[in-house]
């Protein structure tokens, strides 16, 4: 199903979400990840696996240290894990988590909510 919006409509749905993100926040609860972060998490949890460092760095056109930073934040919060690619030693593979499939699905369900209170 194609959605329709206009330019603001858009970014009024994009603030939105950031809005319900950041309150809902508490300091020993929700994560509060950057951007870039929600773009390095949603492709994990979007993509088909398998994903490496390197991929996704190549993916999102950032460097490889930057993912590992990103990946360092959400390991922190178990949002994601790493392992070494038995087959290829100097990979690393991220893999999904409950707690990471729990967050990716209420922050759908923030977008989800928020683009049903634009059509009210």
């Amino acid at each position: 199903m194609a959605v329709e919006l206009s330019s603001h409509q858009a970014l009024r749905l994009l603030q939105d979400v950031a809005f319900g993100l950041v309150q809902e926040a508490k300091p020993s609860a929700a994560p509060d990840f950057t951007l870039r972060q929600l773009a390095i998490l949603l492709t994990i949890y979007l993509d088909q696996p398998p994903h490496t460092v390197r991929g996704l760095a190549k993916k999102l056109n950032v460097t490889k240290p930057v993912i590992t930073r990103a990946l360092n934040a959400m390991g922190k919060q178990a949002i994601v894990s790493r392992r070494r690619d038995e087959a290829d030693k100097r990979n690393v593979i991220i893999q999904r988590t409950v707690k990471g499939a729990l967050y990716v699905e209420s922050l759908a369900d923030h977008v989800v909510s928020a683009a049903r209170e634009m059509r009210s």
